[in-house]
């Protein structure tokens, strides 16, 4: 194991990502977890959908902030596994029935339906 610990690259397109572990675990603390990376996409999805909705539908809503906890859930006889809590908090003068509307558009955004249904993953190994 190199000095850097998990220290990791991603290249998506024409950006780089840096993904690590915790110092407390072997990693060097140089970027998120890969599963912080998860939240903070589904963090992202959840902004941007709404943000697109309202636009299309010429709502005023004037910001999105989306905070994803991760947690850890034990069921009696299982490994943990990590959850995900979503709070999101709508800007502008919006009425009751659109802040239902983004309420509900909320969980359907297309990374959240990936975490929210067993979505098949091929690995390759070279």
């Amino acid at each position: 194991m190199a000095a850097s610990g998990y220290r990791t690259v991603a290249r998506i397109g024409r950006h780089l990502l840096v993904a690590d572990e915790p110092v407390e675990v072997g990693g060097g603390d140089t970027g998120p977890t890969p599963m912080e990376m998860v939240a903070g996409a589904l963090a992202g999805c959840i902004s941007i959908t709404l943000r697109m909705v309202a636009q299309r539908k010429g709502w005023p809503l004037e910001g999105v902030d989306a905070e994803v906890a991760i947690v850890k859930e034990t069921v009696e006889g299982s490994r943990p596994r990590d959850t995900f809590e979503v709070q999101v908090t709508l800007q502008g003068p919006l009425d009751d029935k659109m802040r239902a509307e983004l309420t509900r558009i909320a969980s359907r955004c297309p990374v959240h339906r990936v975490l929210a249904h067993e979505t098949p993953v091929t690995t390759t190994v070279r």
